[in-house]
């Protein structure tokens, strides 16, 4: 299988994540491929319309997007009920967490394009919109941080919020998630250590770093 990937992009790490803790990460060729909000690519596209990655490729060559549906086909692959419960309580709690991070990142995604858009051209509305929703999600996540603290399960919630969380480290280094979140920090502290999270790392892109709060 061939993933179309870039080292720096937070749903393509998830997917890499969730390969090594699947212990199929040997499976996949990580094929680097640059795209944009603006930056389209036409070998991308002719898998992928909608220019993103990651989009994995499948030894017959049929593509599969997005990350979430990428991480649930690699569970199945692998025997499933790994990363994705069959317990139903179980396997909602996940899926809810994963969309929170899922979302989560996306708002930081549109944070980052907005700051990179340069003076005189960032809406403040968006960005102030933005600063809200992160500081939901982060609440939420430490709101339940005490049920993720596991040391037996890994799962596809728990990949997806620690990537999350490594993504602000990542682009954002300034930004002080961890005040005021105490349950959360200690949480992420250790599963950042996870053999799987610490086998696909975030690769500096030379990509310049945004301010978390300056909107120019």
């Amino acid at each position: 299988m061939k993933l179309l990937w870039s080292p720096s992009a937070p749903f393509a790490r998830k997917v890499m994540v969730a390969a090594h803790a699947l212990g199929m990460a040997e499976r996949i060729e990580c094929v680097r491929t640059p795209v944009g909000p603006a930056r389209l690519n036409p070998d991308v596209m002719a898998s992928n319309p909608l220019n993103k990655v990651p989009t994995l490729l499948l030894e017959d060559g049929k593509p599969l997007y997005d990350s979430r549906v990428i991480c649930e086909y690699l569970d199945a692959l692998a025997g499933g009920d790994t990363l994705f419960p069959r317990d139903p309580e179980a396997r909602w709690s996940a899926l809810r967490r994963q969309c929170l991070a899922d979302g989560l990142l996306d708002t930081l995604i549109l944070r980052r394009d907005e700051y990179f858009r340069g003076d005189g051209h960032r809406s403040i509305a968006h960005i102030e919109a933005t600063a809200v929703k992160i500081q939901a999600a982060l609440d939420a996540m430490e709101a339940e941080a005490d049920e993720l603290v596991d040391a037996s399960r890994i799962d596809i919630g728990r990949i997806a919020i620690g990537v999350a969380l490594g993504y602000l480290d990542f682009r954002a280094p300034d930004y002080q998630w961890r005040d005021g979140r105490p349950r959360l920090a200690g949480w992420e502290a250790g599963f950042a250590f996870h053999p799987a999270m610490r086998a696909a790392g975030f690769v500096d892109d030379g990509r310049k770093r945004f301010v978390f709060y300056e909107i120019g």
